[in-house]
């Protein structure tokens, strides 16, 4: 084996090798950044440049393009909220909040170097673990894969932070997204409403930088500030990439345990990164100290995601070569590479051709290397962007994010599809429900459906019994239910504690005024009920599943809506007295502390059981910081100025679509670009128009010719086809 790692090395270092490997990792870089794009289209354009280059050649580009784009998908994710792929969706959770406090290149630096370590570990593990990792994947089937999605869906509980109940119901509701089109058994219909483009599914893409992507540009379009929006105090330091750096290298720890959990889980067929990010972040919410911190801006939520999410890339080449079992799409395109260029994925990787395996090793770990080094070398330039005016910034990010969520299955419902779930983002986070439940009960919905129906279908009720399974169900339920014991104990103490200062403490119901909450969660009980309704006709396996997450989506939406209907007060007595001490209204699971104006009280006994009925109902509740709660608007700005503004970004966002479909794509785009910098943001009409124009033609080049994106078809192309020989835009 020694021998073999040598030769693939001398093989590998080739100058022309390592300058088509370097040609490889910047395209990677590039596709990384812009949304919507990644490692399948990247693998897709380079293959057919394969046919004449030897095989070490060939994986040299192929594998130092796909490698990468982990990487720079970090960049877009940390400036504007958007990730470059779903796999650092989980990253903007904590990277956002650094760029808007001023910390953009500690960000990336702790980024760069967790991607670098995570990187590594994946080609170690692949240089190691095949020998012994082949009994194990073996032996692992669909029942073992079932229970990996249920451990995936108990991060729910984690993701949610303090709003368990609510991040249940939203993960439901995305169960329910996921089984949106034809039913692979049945082959059903389900909830398409005869619309052609749900029948195979609705993409992940436009739906996460809807939920993900458009939030964030809103409050930057809301605030009028850029990306930045803390000022250093005096005497402070501005951080440098090199404090990112130091930071990864204090939690080091941090970086091998989620590197590890995001090469093993990248093993398992399936397992995509857009699942593992979101475990690798759950478990670092789950075994680190101060996890309230979270979804603030703690630099560990960066670690965690990115060294998993670029260990996973030698966990998926692990069936890949030594199986001939693609771990995912961009696997299944490697695959065919293998076989165009003579090698046969299997046992044979391990012996015969053990070269070409360390082959795939070495590149991975240089490919990795030499994206580092880049990003770290270019940080400063990027970070410069925190500091762009938002009337620059956000016309040619929208463009961007268009282009990208169009990219998913290149058809017009793309762009509804963000336009819609980007408002149902916005209010999501104005009114505080948690969103990543909501994409991860997407990725996994139509995975968790395949394995249970195999599983059942193989195994019955046995399959609870397998040992594997027991052991990944059993670590599910500690997920779930570990906070809420350790709350009930935390509860039990406080209340001892209110014993022993002589207050005996109680509990009573008040009925809450209407609020937009309320409206909200009637808004998506609504929708179960109807979806239900629909459903109720099906057959009986088409209707299991989306019965099944309906009914759940019901029942957590019914919780939350009598939380939110009824508070409890806390009334605090002294023994043997009726006066009470104080009051504070709570809302229960929801974790929203609420005290009305009404009940204000003054006395300091009052200000004693405040604190102590705060103390109680959060470590009741479990919670820590809700990652996915906003970060909160400038204060000098009213309610109504919030409101205003925001409804008046969207509905930029949505007359762009409007006159999309008259026009044509990209022209829309030039006149939303140039109109929004204008009169929205007070730009002046020379940049407007020299950005706008710019951008626009970049756009052109990018998509329409290196990456031949069939533009959609608009009425003006229909009422005059000549116009569609004029580059096709239309």
């Amino acid at each position: 084996m020694l021998d073999a790692a040598l030769h693939a090395l001398t093989l590998i270092l080739d100058p022309l090798r390592l300058g088509i490997m370097l040609g490889g990792v910047l395209l990677g870089l590039a596709l990384g950044v812009v949304p919507g794009l990644g490692g399948i289209v990247g693998l897709a354009l380079l293959i057919p440049f394969t046919y004449h280059l030897d095989g070490y050649t060939a994986f040299a580009l192929l594998l130092g393009m796909a490698a990468v784009t982990t990487v720079s998908d970090f960049i877009p994710a940390v400036l504007f909220g958007v990730p470059g792929t779903v796999g650092a969706a989980a990253t903007v959770l904590d990277g956002h909040p650094l760029a808007k406090q001023g910390h953009a290149r500690r960000a990336f630096g702790a980024g760069y170097a967790s991607s670098l370590a995570g990187g590594i570990f994946g080609a170690l593990l692949l240089a190691l673990a095949i020998p012994v990792l082949r009994l194990i994947v073996l032996y692992i089937g669909s029942a073992e894969l079932l229970a990996m999605c249920i451990f995936g869906l108990s991060m729910v509980a984690t993701l949610s932070g303090k709003a368990p109940i609510k991040g249940l119901a939203v993960a439901s509701f995305g169960l329910m997204l996921s089984l949106i089109g034809s039913d692979p058994q049945t082959g059903t219909l389900r909830w398409t409403f005869g619309t052609l483009y749900l029948w195979d599914h609705l993409p992940i893409v436009p739906v996460t930088l809807g939920i993900f992507a458009l939030p964030e540009l809103a409050d930057m379009a809301i605030e009028r500030t850029g990306i930045a929006r803390a000022k250093l105090q005096p005497g402070e330091r501005a951080s440098t990439q090199w404090d990112g750096v130091k930071d990864a290298g204090r939690h080091w720890w941090l970086i091998l345990r989620c590197s590890g959990l995001g090469a093993l889980l990248g093993a398992v067929p399936g397992i995509g990164s857009a699942v593992i990010d979101w475990m690798a972040y759950g478990h670092a919410i789950r075994t680190e100290k101060n996890p309230e911190n979270f979804g603030k801006g703690d630099i560990r939520g960066v670690i965690a995601s990115e060294s998993s999410n670029n260990a996973k890339e030698g966990g998926h080449l692990i069936p890949t070569v030594a199986f001939g079992m693609p771990a995912g799409a961009s696997m299944a395109l490697l695959l065919s590479a293998f076989i165009m260029h003579g090698f046969t994925p299997g046992p044979e990787m391990l012996t015969k051709r053990l070269d070409v395996t360390y082959t795939i090793i070495w590149t991975l770990t240089i490919s990795h290397i030499m994206g580092a080094v880049i990003c770290l070398s270019s940080s400063s330039l990027f970070s410069r962007l925190a500091t762009v005016r938002v009337g620059i910034l956000i016309p040619l990010v929208i463009a961007i994010v268009y282009l990208g969520a169009f990219n998913a299955s290149q058809s017009w419902g793309d762009l509804c599809a963000l336009v819609l779930f980007g408002g149902i983002g916005w209010i999501m986070k104005r009114l505080d429900w948690p969103r990543p439940p909501l994409i991860l009960g997407l990725v996994l919905g139509s995975i968790f459906e395949r394995y249970y129906f195999i599983s059942n279908e193989i195994y019955g009720l046995s399959l609870f019994t397998r040992p594997v399974v027991v052991v990944i169900l059993l670590a599910a339920l500690w997920v779930v239910l570990g906070p809420t014991i350790k709350g009930l104990s935390k509860t039990l103490r406080g209340r001892s504690q209110a014993e022993s200062r002589s207050a005996v403490p109680s509990f009573r119901l008040r009925l809450r005024g209407f609020d937009w909450q309320i409206v909200f969660t009637l808004t998506m009980t609504a929708l179960v009920i109807a979806a239900m309704a629909v459903a109720w006709d099906w057959v009986f396996a088409a209707r299991l599943m989306p019965m099944t997450c309906a009914g759940a989506a019901l029942v957590f939406c019914g919780i939350v809506l009598i939380e939110q209907l009824f508070t409890r007060e806390l009334i605090t007595r002294d023994k043997g007295t009726s006066a009470p001490m104080g009051k504070l209204a709570m809302a229960g699971a929801s974790a929203h502390f609420d005290e009305p104006r009404s009940n204000v009280d003054a006395q300091p006994s009052h200000a004693i059981a405040k604190a102590d009925a705060s103390a109680i109902a959060s470590t009741a509740l479990g919670g820590h910081g809700e990652p996915s709660m906003h970060d909160g608007l400038a204060s000098t700005l009213d309610t109504r100025t919030i409101y205003l503004r925001g409804v008046r970004f969207f509905a930029w966002i949505a007359g762009a679509l409007g006159a999309a479909t008259v026009i044509g794509l990209l022209p829309a785009l030039l006149i939303f670009m140039l109109l929004v910098a204008r009169f929205e943001f007070g730009e002046r009409w020379r940049t407007s128009a020299v950005l706008s124009i710019a951008m626009t033609v970049a756009l052109y080049l990018v998509f329409g010719r290196i990456f031949s994106t069939p533009w959609p078809q608009s009425l003006i192309g229909d009422w005059w086809p000549a116009l569609r020989h004029l580059g096709g835009i239309v």
